[in-house]
């Protein structure tokens, strides 16, 4: 019983100790720091939605050139040391593996900047 009582206060004093440190949070490196097309926060949290309506006029509408293109996004965030926004340190995937997303946009795009993946119009020698 008193073994109890002791671990009981122990996890009782601790409790807060543990509740404030959590999962350490991922550290993004800004390659090309300035300005971004919305606040930090924003972005953050809409993301995706900015990507997924340029995506449905792109692919639907044929209208590119919207300011939410993932090839602009790469185009700043890609690493200068591995040309990419993946791998250890990549901008997208230091945030989606701590929020335990999956990146599924490599399956048809390039994750590198200055780059357009393979079978795209425009990689063929194709005009827009």
């Amino acid at each position: 019983m008193k073994r109890t009582l002791v671990g009981l206060a122990a996890i009782l004093l601790l409790a807060p100790v543990f509740a404030t440190a959590g999962a350490p949070k991922p550290t993004v490196k800004i390659e090309n720091p300035g300005q971004c097309i919305a606040p930090v926060a924003e972005m953050r949290v809409n993301h995706m939605e900015m990507l997924k309506h340029t995506r449905d006029r792109t692919m639907r509408q044929g209208i590119r050139g919207e300011k939410a293109s993932l090839n602009e996004c790469i185009n700043c965030h890609a690493s200068k040391a591995t040309g990419s926004v993946l791998g250890k340190d990549g901008f997208c995937q230091e945030c989606h593996a701590y929020a335990a997303v999956n990146l599924d946009c490599w399956g048809c795009h390039q994750p590198k900047a200055g780059k357009l993946p393979a079978g795209h119009a425009e990689a063929a020698g194709a005009k827009p």
